[in-house]
């Protein structure tokens, strides 16, 4: 068994595209849950329709990058909005079953045959990223430093991710230290405190819901320009991923969603290669790769039940943060 490959294989999700698009993903849930107090279990619907805006703008509609960006933008506020209208004068659950309700809905109508022509049906969308990679500073040959050694697209992609990321975790900084971020924390604490003191409970929610969902559209977009778009990777495992980065870093907390990203992807790595390593060499030899694959998401699985248990708070989190009622 190679453990210096197996190792480098881990080490590399530090920094992919993939980790990127859970931390900023994670980010926008955190909005969410950890500073307003909404169970949205439909992130992964906001990524569906970031990804599928971005993709449709650019093959059906020749939109310039940036502008395929403001679509997916645009289209994240229109969903938003969608979800929160009927919702958010209600209590958080009826939130929760809309929001994982419309993920599964958003998934099965772009996988529909009668738009295949739009969204490529169950086959996805792809060569939507030819402009994006063209915007390339770098050079095209492989370049880095040990198990960070990429091509000049791949270095691209990451690039523009992580400085998304950047870019999401200094405005929450910002806006959770602003005025308007003590009201966000007031209503998770107790919202009819907040409205006995004259505010509008309803639109600061809206608001926390559309820019958390904004933030996951381009945690879509971000997941896309390596891969394909696959209506099968918006599935409610997704969002359940991105639940269990955050509170494996800590909710309403800056880095926590970051870290719990990283932390998520390397750990699921290590526990594939080893449990393939192991049967390579015969010691699980019965296994077959589909059971390889499941194994580790379940060893994953077990490991946040240990966490929920031991330090629901997750790495970064503070238990007085998970002290109010949702």
């Amino acid at each position: 068994m190679d453990f210096l490959s197996i190792i480098n294989s881990a080490l590399g999700e530090v920094i992919s595209p993939t980790t990127a698009a859970y931390a900023l993903a994670a980010i926008g849930l955190s909005v969410h849950f950890g500073y307003a107090g909404l169970l949205n279990f439909g992130q992964a619907g906001f990524m569906a329709v970031g990804a599928y805006a971005f993709a449709i703008a650019t093959l059906s509609f020749s939109a310039p990058v940036w502008l395929a960006i403001l679509a997916a933008i645009l289209a994240s506020v229109l969903f938003a909005f969608l979800l929160g209208i009927p919702t958010l004068r209600l209590r958080s659950d009826y939130l929760a079953i809309v929001t994982i309700a419309a993920a599964e809905i958003v998934r099965y109508v772009v996988s529909t045959v009668g738009l295949t022509d739009i969204t490529g049906g169950s086959q996805g969308l792809n060569g939507y990223n030819r402009e994006f990679q063209e915007l390339s500073p770098f050079p095209a040959g492989p370049f880095g430093v040990g198990p960070w050694n990429y091509s000049g697209n791949d270095w691209w992609v990451r690039v523009f991710g992580w400085g998304l990321v950047i870019l999401a975790t200094l405005l929450v900084f910002l806006l959770m230290r602003s005025p308007w971020g003590r009201v966000i924390k007031g209503i998770r604490e107790d919202e009819d405190a907040v409205r006995s003191l004259g505010k509008n409970v309803y639109s600061y929610k809206m608001q926390a819901l559309v820019l958390g969902g904004v933030m996951g559209g381009l945690a879509g977009v971000v997941f896309i320009l390596p891969r394909a778009v696959q209506p099968g990777n918006y599935g409610t495992a997704l969002t359940f991923f991105i639940w269990t980065a955050l509170l494996l870093g800590g909710a309403a907390t800056l880095l926590g969603p970051i870290v719990g990203a990283m932390l998520f992807w390397v750990l699921l790595s290590l526990s594939n290669g080893i449990i393939v390593g192991l049967r390579d060499i015969g010691i699980l030899g019965f296994m077959s790769s589909t059971q390889t694959g499941q194994v580790r998401f379940i060893l994953v699985g077990i490991g946040l039940m240990l966490l929920v248990i031991f330090r629901p708070q997750g790495i970064f989190g503070n238990k007085k943060e998970l002290s109010f009622n949702v």
